[in-house]
């Protein structure tokens, strides 16, 4: 059957795909809800109208079993990753662990639950593959904030435990220059060391800069301060600056390595990430369903002789 071009606007179904859409968690599933489109097909009817019913069923008597959380679309990131030598960022790849531990959830949902309950849902999750060797490098990359652990590697946690030791004794040295200013009088009372181009400095009044030895790396927007490095924590900084690129290096190494050992399943992923698109718009549609205080329609064996004829 042909449609007139304005004929979802004519049945107000383009309101309907708008207020699903608001209803949807991520961008995957808006993307769904946009994808969709009226079928004469008897069997897919039935078949969405029943993963609707049994989705409306779950939010009715277990919705705090049902995730909601890390719907995350990561298929911009796992395409690019097909290039050798990309890698994610680490964002990215705490995006990933999350929204894979979703997936996982999603397919273990009905793992538990017995085999005659939601049976069209159990169906779309069918196949769907978790990826727990992912998911196990994942959490022994990252702490629970999405950093990489400094044992992420042996290099990354002997380049911070130098980083840790050479900054521990920038700021000790820095604290007795400041002291010693403060007694003599030419640093405030309340000063407090502080940051310019990733090198810790002093603030000093302008009258004063000369009494302290060091390189002056910025000034106050009212000229009142200027920032000294003292001479002492000169060569410790740059070190610092040298540890930070080391630190640089061997995350993006780490980063590399495993968009490396990802790169055979970024399909897999990808179709993964479909599915818990396809979740979160049934969702979606239970969601409205609810608000509305809609029921699911019967449809018999007359109803579909008629569909038949119709079609």
């Amino acid at each position: 059957m042909i449609y007139p071009s304005n004929f979802e606007h004519k049945v107000g179904f383009d309101t309907v795909r708008t207020l699903l859409q608001e209803r949807c968690l991520s961008a995957i599933g808006r993307e769904e809800v946009e994808l969709t489109v009226f079928s004469p097909v008897y069997e897919e009817v039935v078949r969405r109208l029943a993963e609707t019913r049994e989705m409306m069923d779950i939010l009715m008597e277990e919705s705090d079993a049902w995730p909601v959380s890390y719907y995350f679309d990561l298929r911009e990131m796992l395409s690019r990753l097909r290039v050798e030598g990309t890698f994610p960022q680490e964002s990215e790849l705490f995006d990933l662990q999350r929204s894979l531990s979703t997936i996982r959830d999603l397919v273990q949902f009905f793992a538990r639950r017995d085999e005659t309950r939601y049976v069209a849902l159990r169906a779309c999750a069918e196949g769907t593959a978790l990826f727990p060797e992912v998911l196990k490098r994942l959490d022994a990359l990252l702490n629970p904030h999405g950093l990489l652990k400094d044992n992420a590697s042996p290099a990354l946690a002997q380049i911070r435990r130098d980083l840790f030791q050479v900054q521990g004794s920038i700021s000790r040295t820095l604290h007795s220059i400041l002291r010693k200013a403060q007694s003599e009088g030419f640093v405030e009372k309340d000063a407090a060391p502080s940051v310019r181009d990733g090198r810790l400095v002093i603030p000093v009044s302008p009258s004063f800069k000369r009494k302290l030895r060091g390189i002056v790396h910025d000034e106050s927007a009212t000229g009142k301060t200027v920032y000294i490095e003292p001479a002492e924590v000169v060569e410790a900084n740059n070190r610092v600056r040298e540890l930070q690129s080391d630190e640089r290096r061997e995350k993006i190494r780490i980063l590399t390595e495993f968009a490396n050992y990802i790169r055979p399943d970024l399909e897999e992923l990808k179709e993964a990430y479909r599915v818990l698109g396809i979740f979160d718009f049934i969702r979606a549609k239970a969601l409205f369903a609810l608000d509305n205080g809609a029921i699911v329609p019967r449809i018999d064996n007359d109803c579909r002789v008629e569909w038949e004829r119709a079609v």
